[in-house]
């Protein structure tokens, strides 16, 4: 028998009903929603891959700690277990407790960048560039060469080290207030980055005075990555895994909706006792006092328990061989994806898919609406909505380097036979791809424009073919 959906390590003791709505309802709320999925309500939604971040289930361990938040406004209980369970597991002396990774980013940027500073990432992810655009410095990617192939090879995720060498040397270390790794490298496709790329791009911040952060929102899947694909590592437990790459950055932000198994949360983790009191005092002025972070107890104690049930190896490959699967069978119906799966979401090429739509009419968010419109799916753009935009010097408009749709997927939530009906979907959308139209821009933000983007579907005269 051909492998299938990998099993479940856990039994379904609670369920939530959801309905797929007529296709002419769908219609209607696609042209109410002006095209933007982000403003579709979740009772809309049948199979809602949008994102992976506070999506996931719950277990009872967790909702068993929910009845032991305390909720004392200074010193509660549940910090000092979430502080705790932190630390063993970054090792970092100082534990910033957030509401969400966003947060985090605001905290920390706000604290460490001055105007005109730059920070290297191996792919920043909206949030995380926006939030240093916001503070007027700019966001740098520097995806390894092999980000952009399409061969199976793991770490794909991992820095260019040579070009940040090259970058430091051009830019100075006095502009570079640190450098961050984003792991699993979610907007190159959710690829994993490798010990030893995470430890020679420590080594470069070392031996020019720079800061090294990671962005680790999804650091359990990139250890489990790590122990499956990196010789020397195999015999390790993911907690051992974990720790060793903790030990090679200065600090780490976390939002702990993803790899924190909880629905919100996350935190700051640092060494440094002078950078550690400067984000507090911001910290108690915009998020809350520094034992709860803008959470309630219950939250805490759920990102308590949810860090160390990650960790667990027969989780984790259940996880990663149910997305890894999902492509699979994504791949069958007719997609173009990007390989390997990562850990998290399954990313289909639409500029590959969709070769007669250019960048500039959206062919990410074409595919996006057509899920909606066949199937009740809701998913994710990562093209040039999300990551496109206007040369502020030119005025010129700017594509994103690929034109992707992430399916993510929520943790312990759909079944296989969930992922399987996507998967039919896709297979009826490929049937009568070449007659999708794209889209273009009628009301747009200034940053991170993809949660309001408004759009119209271009009409039949107005498409330009490339």
């Amino acid at each position: 028998m051909e492998p299938g959906h990998p099993s479940e390590p856990f039994r379904i003791k609670s369920v939530e009903p959801i309905v797929l709505l007529p296709r002419a309802q769908r219609e209607q709320i696609l042209n109410r929603v002006k095209f933007n999925v982000f403003k579709i309500k979740a009772e809309e939604i049948y199979i809602d891959l949008l994102t992976d971040s506070g999506t996931g289930a719950m277990s009872k361990d967790q909702w068993a700690a929910v009845m032991q938040g305390d909720e004392s406004y200074a010193g509660a209980r549940s910090f000092y277990r979430f502080e705790k369970t932190i630390k063993d597991i970054t090792g970092k002396k100082y534990i910033l407790p957030v509401h969400q990774g966003r947060v985090a980013e605001n905290v920390f940027f706000s604290t460490v960048l001055k105007k005109g500073d730059y920070v290297p990432n191996n792919t920043h992810f909206d949030t995380t560039g926006a939030n240093v655009a916001h503070k007027d410095g700019f966001a740098v990617n520097l995806p390894c060469p092999e980000a952009s192939l399409n061969d199976e090879i793991p770490f794909k995720g991992n820095m260019d080290t040579r070009k940040l060498e090259s970058f430091i040397e051009e830019k100075t270390p006095d502009k570079i207030p640190v450098v961050f790794m984003t792991v699993t490298n979610n907007s190159a496709g959710g690829q994993a980055v490798s010990m030893a790329n995470i430890k020679e791009t420590s080594t470069i911040c070392k031996k020019h005075g720079i800061r090294f952060f990671f962005d680790c929102a999804r650091f359990a899947e990139n250890a489990y990555f790590i122990k499956k694909y990196e010789p020397g590592f195999e015999n390790k437990t993911i907690r051992e895994i974990a720790q060793e790459m903790f030990s090679y950055a200065d600090g780490a932000l976390m939002s702990a909706k993803k790899d924190g198994l909880a629905n919100m949360g996350g935190f700051i983790a640092v060494n440094d006792e002078e950078l550690a009191r400067r984000m507090t005092e911001l910290m108690i002025v915009i998020e809350g006092f520094p034992t709860y972070g803008g959470m309630s107890g219950r939250d805490i104690e759920t990102v308590a328990a949810g860090l160390n049930e990650v960790l667990k190896e027969d989780y984790l490959a259940y996880r990663v061989g149910q997305v890894e699967y999902f492509g699979k069978i994504l791949e069958q119906a007719g997609a173009p994806i990007i390989k390997p799966t990562g850990g998290h979401a399954v990313f289909i090429d639409a500029g590959k898919y969709l070769p007669h739509i250019p960048s500039d009419q959206f062919p990410g968010q074409t595919l996006s609406v057509e899920l909606y419109r066949e199937g009740g799916i809701r998913t994710s753009e990562i093209g040039s909505i999300m990551f496109g935009g206007y040369d502020p010097k030119t005025g010129e408009k700017i594509s994103a380097p690929r034109e992707l749709v992430r399916l993510a997927v929520p943790r312990r939530v759909y079944t296989g036979s969930h992922l399987e009906y996507v998967a039919r979907v896709m297979e009826r959308i490929t049937s009568r791809k070449e007659t999708l139209r794209g889209y273009r821009i009628t009301r747009q933000a200034t940053l991170l424009r993809h949660f309001t983007i408004e759009l119209e579907e271009m009409s039949k005269e107005n498409v330009k073919v490339k």
